[in-house]
Formats: structure tokens, sequence, C-alpha cells
């Protein structure tokens, strides 16, 4: 497995993180089995990246039930901010981020948290300052390492321009691309660690159609570049083209894919090993093309 340097955290990440949201949403507790599957093998495929969060369903359970154990060999992250989980309280305040980050703590069985992220949250929340005090606050009691951002366009920008955080976490693909202009060489400069969601553009590149309701924006975004005609060269796997055009740009340090699915994630993990994902420059340039022609109106996804 490949390995980055997480930016100023300093911090050693797998390229290749792993997105739990899929299983917080997608499995009951009564499938820990087939959760402790999927996070066993990421661990054993030397995955050491997981990013979940507050709001994604059991997702932190989960992770607290099965693989608490070993929990010297992963750099853990989840994000707060929202209300979720039966918690009654407003969004964005600091009671609930700090009520969040302790929920989080003891729902994953850890005493410390290596990332805490703000999720998503608008300029507004940021420019007030009470959600950013309550991450500073949580690192001050030694309750997470780090703090960082979560999220896409004006948003993002801000939370990287005001020199606050550690890392940026932000969607970028190949339908997607935005951020590769606007916002990783902000982010590099000032040596944070940059994470991207949704490499794989929801699976909606070379889809039949669209894979989910959550993807469809993707998809029609995918059919409109696809309408140009065959890349050649390209790797004949959708999944593993997405994946490729992501880590072949080094300003990225890891890219989380979410699976429920065992098999999904060894295949991936097996790309990885191999480094099948790896494009040749050719590829990468017609997808920068074709973006530019038919993307100028695209913004990030959120």
């Amino acid at each position: 497995m490949q390995m980055k340097t997480l930016g100023k955290t300093g911090l050693t990440v797998s390229r290749l993180g792993a997105g739990l949201s899929e299983i917080g949403y997608r499995l009951t507790f009564d499938d820990e089995a087939e959760a402790a599957a999927v996070l066993n093998a990421a661990l054993d495929g030397g995955i050491n990246f997981l990013d979940t969060s507050a709001c994604y369903g059991i997702s932190e359970e989960l992770i607290g039930r099965t693989i608490a154990h070993r929990r010297q060999e992963y750099i853990l992250a989840t994000k707060c901010g929202h209300v979720a989980g039966g918690y009654v309280g407003e969004p964005w305040t600091a009671q609930t981020i700090t009520d969040s980050i302790d929920r989080s703590l003891t729902r994953m069985k850890t005493d410390y948290l290596d990332l805490v992220q703000l999720h998503s949250c608008d300029v507004d929340v940021l420019e007030r300052g009470e959600a950013i005090q309550a991450l500073q606050d949580a690192q001050k009691a030694g309750k997470t390492r780090f703090i960082g951002y979560s999220g896409d366009n004006e948003a993002a920008r801000w939370a990287v321009e005001s020199g606050l955080f550690d890392t940026l976490q932000t969607s970028f693909n190949l339908v997607d691309q935005r951020a590769r202009t606007t916002l990783f060489p902000l982010a590099k400069a000032r040596n944070m660690g940059i994470i991207v969601k949704r490499p794989i553009a929801n699976g909606a590149w070379g889809a039949p159609q669209s894979p989910s309701a959550y993807a469809d924006e993707y998809f029609a975004r995918a059919q409109t570049m696809l309408k140009m005609g065959p890349i050649p060269g390209a790797p004949e796997n959708r999944i593993l083209l997405a994946l490729g055009f992501v880590l072949s740009h080094d300003e990225v340090d890891t890219a989380i894919v979410g699976t429920r699915n065992p098999a999904h994630m060894r295949a991936n993990l097996e790309w990885m090993s191999a480094e099948q994902w790896r494009l040749a420059p050719e590829v990468i340039d017609e997808l920068y093309r074709r973006f530019a022609q038919v993307g100028a109106d695209w913004v990030q996804l959120i």
C-alpha cells in the first residue's frame, strides 16, 4: 500500500482510505459480521485511514464493536456538527459539537480521535466561530489530535484560507474536477492534508444508469463527457479509471472509498497492491480536456 504524510499533521496514511458511510447506512447490528469482514479486510490489506461521521447511521457503533481491539493500527477520523443519532439540540452549536465528539469516543470505544472535521457547514457557520472554537477546545482537551473541515466550494475555500484547520476533505473525481485548481494549490501552500471524498464519482462513470438518486448529477455529467467517444489507453474497468484519475494527483494524500461488500474491498486492495491504478498521462490530459470543454459551470457537489 502506498503511504503519504497527511500534511501538517505528520500522520502517515494509506493513499486508499475507507469511507464508512456505507456500512453505517446499509447495515444493521444484525450485520455485525459483515461489517467486521469489511473493516478487517481493510486493515489486513494495508488501509490505515478510516473516515466516518456522527451522522453515518450506526457506522461509529460498528467500528467500536468490531475493530476497537485493533485501535493502534488505524488513523480514526470522524465528523460533527449535525444533529444526529437521536440527539436533541441545534446544529453547529458548541454544545452539539462537544456532545457529538464525546458520543463518538464512546461509540468507537476509544479515548482519543486522530481527526475531527466540521461536516459541510456553510460559510456563515464558519464565520460565527463557535463551531471552530468547540473543535479547538476538544483538541486542547486531548479528545482529538487534529481538526479539519469537510466540504466544498466557497466554504471549503474559507476554511483553507483561515489557516485554522489541519486538513481539508473535499469532493474530487473525473466529473468533479474543480478542486484541482480552486482548492488544492491553496491547501498545499498551507501544508494542509488533503482527503478526497467521492473519488469514484458514486460509481456513475460508465454505468448503464444512475447507480442511485444520490448519483444522478454525476451520472448526467459522465454521460456528457462519454459522448465525446472512447478514451485511448484508459483501463476497461470504469471504477479503476475513476480511482486512478484521483490517485494520479500527488496533492491527494488519501482517497476514501466506501463499501459494505468485503469482495469489493479486496478488489480495491488488489488494485492498490499491483499499482494497477496508474494511468498514462494522455488519459489524464484527455479527462482534463473534456471537463474543461463541458464543465465550466459544474461546481463541486456537496
